[in-house]
């Protein structure tokens, strides 16, 4: 792997490819194209120096996995034969095919794989950032974080623990809801539910975006006695007071609402990097305007998009980009030998809704909320919670992700074929 150093002139190299962003999308879709093509110069642009499973925080956050499990370095993951651009991408200019990087240089490609992941917004909620890992605030969307969680379920024996959920979209929808199962599940086993006022406070207004998993949830809402809110956005955050403030929407009116908290988990609002809009890559909404089959841009066909910070309606999760980094990685081969983009992405995602310790409703679907499931009904029903979801997610998902994902090893991820 070779590094690139600012210096005080800039710099222009050109590559056949140049990703943006080293996560699950870049990393994936880098080992898929070097499957294909193995002669292809690659550039990867991300000033990270870790890389994050963050599918396993909500694990870390319900004890079951130590947060040092989920990260590695950066220079680990990142294929041996890619140029790596230790700097953020600033902005692209798409006539050029250039993106211009944080350190002054730039950079020029033949194809542009955009995959940086979304931005987190918690200085959207006022005090949120004040109080964060300390005054019972916490999230399991921060590394750093998600141990707190697990230390606040641990140490809570009675009073108001709420769980936030944001506007959409947000990347892994059900994580909120995973966070609070999980903990209900505790103070449940060590009989201190009881004691516990659970609630949900939701900005949208159902429990889950597809009808055919809701019942299930819903008996685990019953189970542990959890209060459901809906039309309710956090506005604030008063820590050492521990006052949550909330817009409260009804058919009548709007107005505040102050919740008491001895816990509380939070999930921000959600955006994409402010480089695609400013690039002129957006979509209305600001997220990456992409075709949501072939994954190319609908305006630059030199520049293909995968992940979070992608306009297409599919349920932003790693499960999505697993299934997302082979078609671009095809899409964008054929494309340099100037063929008929053949790679088809049906909308897949999954989010393994972990209920209680031991079993898990592993949501499965594509667009249009059409259920997609990997496996037949009578090796795992994925509107029920099973044990084999759970042996999959706390077992087998965390090596898949390493050993075969960012591998390039398309293990039932296999691109369907485009309809002539």
């Amino acid at each position: 792997m070779s590094f690139s150093k600012p210096e005080s002139a800039t710099v222009h190299r050109h590559h056949d490819v140049v990703i943006i962003g080293a996560g699950a999308g870049g990393i994936a879709t880098a080992s898929s194209l070097l499957k294909r093509q193995g002669d292809l110069d690659i550039a990867v642009i991300d000033p990270r120096e870790t890389h994050d499973y963050q599918p396993g925080w909500t694990m870390v956050g319900g004890g079951v996995f130590s947060a040092e499990s989920t990260r590695r370095t950066a220079e680990s993951v990142i294929p041996k034969s890619c140029s790596w651009y230790q700097a953020s991408a600033k902005f692209v200019q798409p006539n050029t095919q250039t993106v211009l990087l944080s350190d002054g240089n730039s950079v020029g490609y033949s194809r542009l794989v955009i995959a940086p992941g979304l931005v987190l917004n918690w200085g959207a909620i006022e005090g949120l950032e004040d109080t964060l890992g300390q005054h019972g605030v916490t999230s399991n969307y921060r590394y750093d974080l998600a141990p707190y969680t697990w230390s606040l379920v641990q140490e809570l024996e009675k009073g108001n623990a709420v769980f936030v959920q944001p506007p959409m979209p947000i990347k892994c929808a059900g994580a909120p809801q995973k966070a609070m199962y999980l903990s209900a599940d505790h103070w449940r086993r060590n009989h201190r539910l009881d004691s516990i006022k659970v609630s949900y406070r939701s900005a949208g207004k159902v429990l889950f975006g597809v009808e055919d998993y809701v019942p299930e949830l819903q008996r685990y809402i019953d189970l542990y006695g959890i209060d459901l809110c809906f039309d309710e956005r956090l506005l604030s955050v008063d820590g050492p007071n521990r006052i949550a403030r909330f817009l409260k929407t009804t058919a009548q009116e709007q107005r505040q609402i102050e919740v008491p908290f001895d816990m509380l988990h939070v999930v921000p609002p959600q955006c994409a990097p402010s480089f695609i809009e400013q690039s002129g890559l957006a979509n209305p909404e600001g997220w990456l305007d992409l075709d949501s089959e072939t994954l190319q841009h609908k305006r630059f066909p030199t520049i293909f998009g995968l992940g979070d910070a992608s306009g297409t309606p599919n349920s932003k999760t790693m499960a999505a980009v697993r299934k997302q980094a082979p078609v671009v990685a095809q899409n964008l081969v054929n494309s340099l030998h100037d063929r008929p983009l053949t790679a088809a992405y049906l909308g897949y995602g999954s989010c393994p809704l972990t209920v209680e310790r031991g079993r898990i409703v592993l949501a499965e679907f594509g667009y249009g909320g059409t259920l997609q499931p990997s496996f037949p009904k009578w090796i795992n029903d994925g509107t029920k919670a099973t044990r084999m979801a759970w042996f999959l997610k706390a077992k087998q998902l965390p090596w898949l992700y390493w050993n075969g994902m960012l591998k390039g090893r398309e293990w039932m991820a296999k691109p369907a074929i485009r309809e002539a």
